[in-house]
């Protein structure tokens, strides 16, 4: 008897083992046509954070981002990239961090398992899609840019001016793609796998406060200027509701974060006030 329980005890830990061995981490990114979204997007501190002790299987993602959802360049790359990992990887579990318009394009590919033959294996293997920030109704930024005026010199950097992507974060758009084409939202069928948000709340840019300096002060004063177009509650690029209307919310910045300090737009992809750490422990 007591061969047995040792025989069933290793057999246990060995599948454990192999379960956790499968397990892979995508880091999906936002708007933009990116070549290199480890440095450039990301950066190697945060995603070296992030999968500090949780195995060495990850894939960066970088797709062109600039396209409608739906473009082969965007849910069509982020598809072949995700199947590509899957399988070079043999992984079983798959956990997606995605940032701002990057979880529109994975609620595409969540909500269409029938547009594309690759979309239903990527479903399967989700465990679950953790959302930073994501434009899930919208940004009036969107509309502000597409209509040419001041934001599209402001904010260039972090929009990439009037692309498809933008003018389908206007929020009308996204309205109308909520209601005829995604799940998540309120009114609508859920989505297949869990899809929870980090929302961020506000911005900090006071010169002499340090923390308005992680991830860089430039993009804490552009973010504070455009805040003023927005609800109290933003991040100086979406609004709270837009950022908590698909999935579940997982916390606002304020109740998980370090000093409980806000989470800027630029902030919720950087190593900011633990967020890394709340990130690492999630997965």
């Amino acid at each position: 008897m007591q061969l047995w329980k040792s025989l069933m005890l290793a057999l246990s830990l060995g599948l454990a083992a192999t379960a956790s061995a499968n397990q892979g981490v995508a880091f999906v990114h936002g708007t933009g046509n990116q070549s290199d979204a480890y440095n450039d997007y990301w950066t190697g501190n945060f995603i070296n954070s992030v999968m500090s002790g949780n195995g060495s299987r990850y894939v960066v993602i970088n797709c062109n981002f600039d396209k409608f959802m739906w473009d082969s360049a965007a849910a069509g790359c982020l598809a072949g990239q995700l199947t590509s990992f899957i399988q070079n990887q043999g992984i079983t579990s798959l956990y997606v961090i995605t940032h701002s318009n990057g979880g529109n394009v994975v609620r595409w590919i969540l909500s269409n398992p029938t547009y594309d033959s690759r979309y239903p294996n990527i479903i399967n293997k989700v465990r679950q899609v953790t959302a930073l920030a994501p434009s899930s109704l919208g940004t009036p930024l969107a509309d502000a840019v597409t209509a040419g005026n001041v934001f599209e010199t402001t904010l260039g950097w972090i929009l990439g001016y009037a692309s498809d992507a933008v003018k389908q974060q206007q929020v009308s758009w996204m309205s109308y793609y909520n209601s005829a084409y995604l799940y998540g939202t309120s009114g609508r069928p859920a989505l297949p796998k869990p899809f929870k948000n980090v929302v961020g709340s506000d911005v900090d840019s006071a010169i002499w406060d340090s923390d308005s300096y992680c991830g860089g002060y430039q993009y804490q004063v552009s973010l504070e200027v455009t805040q003023n177009w927005l609800d109290s509650c933003s991040d100086g690029f979406l609004n709270c509701t837009s950022q908590a209307g698909a999935g579940n919310l997982w916390f606002y910045d304020k109740n998980r974060t370090a000093g409980k300090e806000p989470l800027s737009h630029h902030q919720s992809r950087r190593q900011c006030f633990n967020l890394d750490r709340i990130l690492r422990d999630d997965i």
